[in-house]
């Protein structure tokens, strides 16, 4: 057992020295990290929001708003499959009790109706449902000829799953604009999304995450005023919507537009606050995409002298009108923008909407003067443990408490190593998983120590009984770390947040704790053993 083969000693050794060149990362300057050779690794700990500051958001889909939204745009496109060639008559076409309902007028259309209607059950079969035999909706057919199409329990779960992976896209890409250092953004449950940003401006970062974004252009109806369509009903494929609340130029306004978009922000290719020339004023400018441009360019050319309204989220942010052609594939968004207001929806919509609104369900801000404290508290705890452990050890066990002491010293470097190698956040429960490793660390070489103290009272030569020692003691060193692990696990897989994070080092202490104590121990009493060739035990 004391014989250590030499590839042994070379992957011992390899893997303490590479520990130690994942550690250098962090206490080096940023700018001497950045002029280290491209082979070495350069990845920093994360520290968590408890230990430098910053944001705790969670939010929950809001699966009513979405479900508002899919029944509207199911409803568009029942009334565009009614009006194909030849036209089928149809009234009552809307959203009833969760579902979209029409009435055919004409009995003998019916069958047709049915047919046509019958491809929008499953518009997604191609993508989200396909090769599953899941329909978006089921379509039914009641009395007086009236056809229903409602969700399906299967194909709602799925489309909620897919909303929840595209709004965390979307929240990833617009927290990453904002500059963010490592969030961590992922789900939380079936339709929750958790949201921590450490430092950064809060109330900055909520604003751009609740904030749906979706942005269409509209072409306004002048056959009927806003004022009135309110007071009766606006005409059909038409929506009245208002100006926005915060105009100080003239209060909120109402306009009648198409419900058809012109454009949406999918069709968007860049997004920059700028300044308008002649006022000075802040705006948005954009780019759209080929084919946005030629759609654009196209309705413009038809629509000379028409307004068409740029809304964002509900709200019309202006409405300008159509002077002449706009075909460059570029133009700006004006309004009543501050310069952060106006760098914000930039900001929006280079990232993207979100495809349901968000729900502020929990927040919690944490001060990086309180970070400060927690790292203080944190380095104090474990500098009083290291302290303590190591006096501890050396008094109790002499020459093999100093290789004790030597090895809980690797042991740290090693679990600090991982953590920047992982890219872990390292959290005030995580430093405190740390200090319990140093504990359980010499644990480990009391169990071995014991072990050849006994040895030696029984007689045996030092040699041997240094040798029993470590070959008796390491099944009781894996059974104790073994089941340490798997409680690690367990936490991790069934808790959150500071618990995961005091899993994490947990786990990772004690890999480097059977590394260390039991591998690079015995490795060092080996070498002291050949070139000494002791006559007794020094514990």
């Amino acid at each position: 057992m004391l014989h250590v083969p030499r590839w042994q000693v070379v992957l011992i050794l390899l893997v303490i020295l590479v520990g130690t060149a994942a550690v250098l990362p962090n206490l080096l300057p940023r700018a001497w990290v950045a002029a280290l050779p491209s082979w070495l690794p350069k990845e920093r700990i994360v520290l968590g929001l408890d230990l430098q500051g910053g944001a705790y958001l969670l939010y929950e889909v809001d699966r009513q708003d979405y479900i508002d939204t899919r029944l509207a745009s199911v409803t568009s496109d029942v009334r565009q499959a009614l009006l194909e060639e030849p036209r089928i008559g149809y009234s009552g076409l809307g959203v009833v009790d969760g579902g979209v309902q029409v009435r055919i007028r004409d009995a003998t259309q019916l069958e047709a109706a049915r047919d046509r209607l019958e491809d929008l059950r499953n518009p997604l079969g191609q993508g989200l449902f396909a090769g599953s035999g899941t329909n978006e909706f089921d379509l039914t057919e009641g009395s007086n000829g009236v056809l229903r199409l409602d969700f399906t329990s299967e194909g709602l779960a799925q489309r909620v799953r897919s909303v929840v992976d595209q709004s965390i896209e979307v929240v990833r890409r617009r927290v990453d604009e904002l500059g963010t250092t490592e969030p961590n953004i992922q789900r939380e449950g079936e339709d929750r999304i958790l949201v921590e940003a450490p430092g950064g401006d809060p109330e900055q970062l909520k604003a751009l995450v609740g904030t749906t974004a979706q942005l269409t252009f509209h072409l306004v109806d002048t056959s009927i005023s806003g004022e009135e369509a309110l007071q009766t009903r606006p005409p059909a494929g038409t929506m009245v919507l208002l100006t926005s609340e915060d105009d100080e130029v003239e209060p909120a306004r109402p306009y009648v537009l198409d419900e058809a978009p012109l454009i949406t922000g999918e069709d968007l290719t860049d997004a920059q606050p700028a300044f308008e020339p002649q006022t000075n004023e802040p705006v948005v400018t954009f780019q759209l995409t080929t084919g946005g441009s030629r759609r654009f360019c196209q309705v413009t050319t038809q629509n000379v002298g028409t307004p068409f309204a740029i809304v964002l989220d509900d709200e019309i942010v202006s409405a300008p009108r159509i002077n002449e052609p706009i075909c460059g594939g570029a133009g700006q968004i004006s309004g009543s923008f501050t310069v952060q207001s106006a760098n914000d929806l930039a900001i929006l919509l280079r990232a993207g909407a979100l495809p349901a609104a968000l729900t502020l369900v929990e927040e919690r801000t944490v001060g990086p003067g309180l970070g400060a404290d927690s790292i203080a508290a944190g380095e104090l705890a474990a500098v009083v443990a290291a302290v303590l452990v190591g006096v501890s050890m050396v008094a109790v066990y002499g020459l093999f408490g100093v290789f004790a002491n030597l090895a809980l010293v690797t042991n740290i470097v090693l679990i600090l190593g991982l953590l920047s190698l992982l890219g872990a956040t390292l959290t005030l429960p995580g430093i405190a998983g740390i200090v319990l490793t140093m504990g359980m660390a010499v644990d480990a070489n009391v169990l071995i120590y014991e072990r050849i103290r006994e040895e030696g009272r029984a007689g045996r030569s030092p040699i041997l009984a240094i040798d029993a020692g470590f070959s008796r003691a390491l099944s009781t060193i894996l059974d104790a770390n073994i089941t340490t692990l798997i409680a690690a696990v367990i936490l991790f897989q069934l808790g959150s947040g500071p618990v995961r994070g005091f899993a994490v080092t947990l786990a990772i202490g004690v890999l480097t704790t059977v590394f260390t104590a039991f591998l690079f121990t015995r490795l060092m009493v080996a070498t002291w053993v050949r070139r000494r060739r002791p006559t007794a035990v020094p514990v």
